[in-house]
């Protein structure tokens, strides 16, 4: 259970009970740019989850007829989503979609020396040279291509990871800091 939907059905309700409309609207916010939630998506992942003891449904009566259905985290559900943010598999260290939706929860791993080491994954991901295009084995940069729109990607792309290891080291720094005050008293 490591899936990028996963993961954000149960951060969502780590913060609080919710409808099934009101988490797939949430869900739509967090990824609906990259990759819509449908019904078909959503509804199945809840059953799963449920009978995996990850969450629970409980009825609720709404002002339509029909009772609503709140889904509620479990204890198990909060260890799964604690286990998932402080071991995530790599391809949430990445890919950055998937990087996006666990970064969106990490605050909810309690131990700063556990969210620093989360992002010390990351950092060392992106300080190893990489390109979206490549001369055999060797990335290429804006530089070296003469396509002005691959030479658009690299661009934008460069930029992005700049300001990503900008953020990542003042944040790695704060998280340490925690961590070390913490550990002292």
């Amino acid at each position: 259970m490591s899936s990028t939907l996963d993961l954000a059905v149960l951060g969502f309700l780590h913060e609080e009970p919710l409808h099934g409309y009101e988490l797939r609207v949430r869900l739509a916010r967090l990824t609906g740019h990259v990759r819509a939630v449908s019904q078909g998506t959503l509804y199945p992942a809840i059953k799963r989850m449920e009978k995996a003891g990850l969450l629970k449904r409980t009825p609720e009566q709404g002002s339509a007829a029909a009772p609503r259905q709140v889904l509620t985290l479990t204890d198990h559900g909060e260890e799964t989503l604690r286990t998932l943010l402080r071991k995530p598999d790599e391809p949430f260290i990445t890919d950055e979609n998937r990087w996006f939706v666990l970064l969106a929860f990490l605050r909810h791993l309690p131990d700063p020396a556990a969210q620093a080491e989360v992002l010390q994954r990351r950092l060392d991901f992106l300080s190893e040279p990489s390109s979206y295009f490549y001369d055999g084995d060797r990335p290429l940069s804006a530089q070296e291509v003469d396509d002005p729109f691959r030479k658009g990607v690299l661009a934008i792309a460069r930029a992005t990871s700049r300001a990503e290891l900008t953020w990542l080291r003042e944040t790695l720094q704060q998280l340490t800091s925690a961590a070390s005050e913490a550990s002292s008293r």
